[in-house]
C-alpha cells in the first residue's frame, strides 16, 4: 500500500507532520479530513522518507499483546468508544507493524464491522484466541473482561517466555566467548609461535601438534568452514520448516538434557492457561481445545490437542485423551479429571497454569544459578589447553638444555 507524508492542522490548532497508509491520495485526504485534521501539502513518501518496517518471525509478541489488552481494556472503561480506542492505541504504539494493523482495524469498524470480524483482517497480528475472546465479549457485552483476561493471559505468557530467553542467554553468550578466543588464539597467536617450535627440531607434544593443525586449517582454510557452518544453519532451518523436521525438533525439545523437563512445563502451562481463558469465555471443551492447539509451538502437542478434540466430540473425557498422549505430566490430567469430576475445570486449569508456571520460575533460576560455574569450568578448560598447547614446547625445550 502507498504511503504518503502530510503536514495538517489537527483540532487543537498544532501543526502535525506524519505519514499515512493509504490507497490512493484522495483515500489518504478523506482518513485526515475524517480525523479532523485541516490538511496543508500531502505528497507520496520517497524510497528514503517511507518507513522500514523489517520484522523477523512473529511482529507482535506476547507482550506487546499484553499492553495493548491492558490499555484497550482501560480506556474502554473510561468511557470511549471502540474506534477512538483503536485509534488511540494505534497512534501511540511503537511497533509499526502492530499500529498499522490497529489503525486498519479500527478503519474497519468505522464501516460497520464487528471488532471480531475487523481482527480478523489481519491473522498474522491478532491471535486465534484473542478474536475468539473479542466476539465473545461482543456476544456477552463483557468486552471489558475479555480484554482483562486476555491482558492476563498474554502477560503471564510473556514473562514464562521472558524468564526461559533469559535462562538461555548467559551460556550462550558465554560460548561464544569461548569461540572467539579459540579463534583469536588460532589465528592471531599461535602462527606467531609456530615459526620457533618450528625451529626447535624436537617432537612437539601432541596437544601442541593439535592445537597448530587446528590454527594452520582456520589460517589457510577458514572459507570452507564458514561454508560449511552457512549450509550446515540453511540445510537445518530447511528441515526445520518440513513435518519430518517439526517432528525431530519437537521431540529434541522434549527430551533434551536439563532444558526438556524445562519446555514441558512451559507448554503445560501455556495449555492449561489458554485452554481456560477460552472456555471462561463460554466457548466449548472442543472448540477451545482446536485454537489451543494451534497456539502451540511444539507439533507434538498440536497434533496430541487435535485428536483429543475428536476425542471429545466422540464422548471421551479430556483428562483421559490427554493421559493416553503420554506428553503431558501427570498432574494436568490428574487436575483436569477433578475438574470434570466437579465440573470446574476452568479453576482447575488456572490453578495448573499457575503451578508450571511457578515451577519454569524456579528451574529457570536454578539452571541460571548451576549453568553459571559449569560454563566457567569449561571456558576455563578451553585456555589451559591453549596455554599448555603453547608453553609445553617450551618446558620441553629446557628441560632437553638442561639435560646436556
Amino acid at each position: 500500500m502507498p504511503q504518503y507524508t502530510y503536514i495538517a492542522v489537527t483540532p487543537q490548532g498544532k501543526e502535525k507532520k506524519g505519514k499515512i497508509d493509504a490507497s490512493d491520495e484522495a483515500k489518504a485526504k478523506a482518513i485526515l479530513k475524517k480525523d479532523g485534521m485541516v490538511l496543508l501539502s500531502l505528497s507520496e513518501a520517497s524510497m528514503l522518507e517511507k518507513d522500514i518496517n523489517i520484522t523477523i518471525g512473529n511482529p507482535v509478541k506476547a507482550r506487546d499483546l499484553g499492553v495493548f489488552c491492558r490499555q484497550f481494556q482501560s480506556i474502554l472503561n473510561a468511557g470511549v468508544t471502540i474506534i477512538e480506542a483503536l485509534r488511540m492505541l494505534g497512534e501511540q504504539t511503537e511497533n509499526k507493524a502492530f499500529a498499522k494493523a490497529i489503525l486498519e482495524t479500527a478503519a474497519h469498524v468505522g464501516k460497520g464491522e464487528t471488532l471480531a470480524d475487523a481482527m480478523r483482517q489481519n491473522p498474522k497480528i491478532f491471535p486465534a484466541i484473542l478474536i475468539n475472546m473479542v466476539e465473545a465479549g461482543e456476544a456477552s457485552g463483557s468486552m471489558d473482561t475479555s480484554f482483562a483476561r486476555m491482558a492476563t493471559h498474554f502477560e503471564k505468557t510473556a514473562k514464562t517466555q521472558a524468564m526461559i530467553r533469559k535462562a538461555m542467554i548467559y551460556p550462550v553468550v558465554l560460548m561464544l566467548v569461548a569461540v572467539v578466543v579459540v579463534i583469536i588464539m588460532s589465528v592471531v597467536v599461535f602462527p606467531k609461535f609456530s615459526t620457533m617450535f618450528e625451529s626447535m627440531g624436537s617432537e612437539l607434544p601432541g596437544i601442541t601438534k593439535m592445537v597448530m593443525g587446528l590454527s594452520d586449517f582456520l589460517v589457510e582454510s577458514w572459507y570452507i568452514l564458514l561454508l560449511v557452518v552457512v549450509l550446515l544453519v540453511v540445510v537445518l532451518k530447511v528441515f526445520q520448516t518440513t513435518p519430518a523436521g517439526k517432528h525431530v525438533f519437537g521431540w529434541l525439545a522434549m527430551k533434551a538434557p536439563v532444558f526438556g523437563k524445562m519446555n514441558v512445563k512451559s507448554a503445560s502451562a501455556n495449555f492449561a492457561r489458554t485452554l481456560s481463558t477460552l472456555v471462561s469465555s463460554g466457548m466449548s471443551i472442543s472448540e477451545a481445545l482446536e485454537i489451543t492447539a494451534r497456539s502451540m509451538g511444539n507439533i507434538w502437542y498440536q497434533e496430541a490437542l487435535e485428536k483429543a478434540k475428536l476425542e471429545v466430540e466422540q464422548g471421551v473425557g479430556l483428562s483421559v485423551a490427554l493421559k493416553a498422549c503420554e506428553l503431558f505430566p501427570p498432574m494436568v490430567y490428574q487436575m483436569l479429571n477433578i475438574g470434570e469430576s466437579t465440573g470446574n475445570v476452568e479453576t482447575m486449569l488456572d490453578k495448573v497454569a499457575e503451578y508450571y508456571e511457578e515451577e519454569v520460575e524456579m528451574q529457570t533460576q536454578g539452571l541460571s544459578a548451576a549453568m553459571e560455574p559449569m560454563i566457567i569450568v569449561v571456558m576455563g578448560v578451553i585456555v589451559a589447553v591453549l596455554v599448555l598447547a603453547m608453553y609445553m614446547p617450551m618446558i620441553q625445550m629446557y628441560g632437553d638444555a638442561g639435560n646436556l
